[in-house]
């Protein structure tokens, strides 16, 4: 049976595609990285539309934002100290070195004193040019860290989601039938509530590069915390587009699954979103998940480590 014919209740539903359409995912791809994130590139996009400092700086990783951070000091500093060398470095009183490195290396450091607005005193500026050129610095610095400390700010106050997902799905026994299975749990220390799941099911149409999109429903789709772990279950039952279909076909037909996870972060006080798929590759047939909690000391314990661990399981009849 075919996954058109088998879903007749999924084929009235309206398809959430995304945003990309049935035409834009023809071909074998992932739509969804394993982090969330889609596996789109923009072309041909104008040099100003493509700017925006503040997402880039706020969404890289936190040592490429300081190594961004520490090339700029380095570098403005630089610049300033060739431009007070320029400008000649008798202007700047205090200054002992000899040789064009001592002198450079000095300035460099009055450079870093003037920008950050610290200035020991030991060398000064003398003239109107290496006067404004002092001035000019010491506003850039006041700016530029100004500048700095707001995307601190921005990176820290940045709510998100960091649900850590099973690295593979399972189709295990539920009940007298089947179900797809995959696991979530958070485990960092802040509280999750009102979590609420969407799954859906992206595979190429039969004989064709076009794509389908499915709604699947979940045994659970809302619980109102995450202390611990949360296996989430789609039933696979007759009206279900996984019914009666074979590895092989998911295989052959690029399935795709794709999560959205909802929640509520007691920590910012804000909705923050999750996101995350699995490729029919990273479906295992026939196995189930291990279980996870345990009571030690009076409490309950999760052992987050195993979050992938499965073991075989029979299906009950065919899927």
């Amino acid at each position: 049976m075919s996954i058109k014919e088998s879903s007749s209740k999924y084929s009235q539903k309206n398809f959430n595609d995304f945003g990309l359409g049935e035409k834009a995912t023809a071909g074998n791809y992932r739509v969804l990285n394993k982090n969330g994130s889609f596996n789109i590139k923009k072309d041909n996009v104008g040099v100003l539309e493509r700017i925006n400092f503040f997402h880039v700086l706020v969404s890289m990783s936190w040592l490429q934002f300081l190594l961004i951070i520490l090339g700029t000091y380095f570098c403005i500093n630089l610049l300033f100290a060739s431009l007070y060398m320029l400008v000649g470095i008798e202007h700047l009183t205090g200054i002992y070195g000899t040789t064009f490195l001592e002198q450079f290396t000095e300035a460099f450091f009055f450079s870093a004193q003037t920008i950050t607005t610290l200035g020991y005193g030991q060398v000064a500026p003398i003239g109107i040019l290496t006067n404004i050129l002092a001035a000019t610095e010491s506003m850039m610095g006041l700016l530029g860290f100004a500048l700095a400390t707001g995307m601190v700010y921005g990176r820290f106050s940045k709510p998100a989601a960091k649900l850590k997902y099973s690295k593979f799905a399972v189709i295990a026994p539920y009940q007298d039938i089947n179900g797809f299975m995959f696991r979530v749990v958070n485990p960092h220390g802040n509280q999750l509530l009102e979590l609420e799941a969407s799954v859906s099911l992206s595979i190429l149409r039969e004989n064709s590069e076009l794509r389908s999109f499915f709604p699947l429903d979940l045994e659970r789709s809302k619980v109102a915390f995450l202390p611990a772990t949360w296996t989430l279950v789609h039933p696979i039952t007759r009206e279900s587009p996984f019914y009666q279909i074979k590895p092989e076909a998911f295989f052959k037909r690029d399935a795709e699954i794709i999560i959205v996870i909802k929640a509520f972060d007691e920590s910012f006080s804000q909705s923050v979103y999750s996101r995350s798929s699995y490729k029919f590759n990273e479906i295992k047939w026939g196995e189930k998940f291990t279980y996870l909690i345990s009571q030690k000391d009076g409490r309950v314990s999760v052992d987050v480590s195993g979050i992938d661990n499965t073991e075989p399981a029979k299906l009950n009849g065919e899927i």
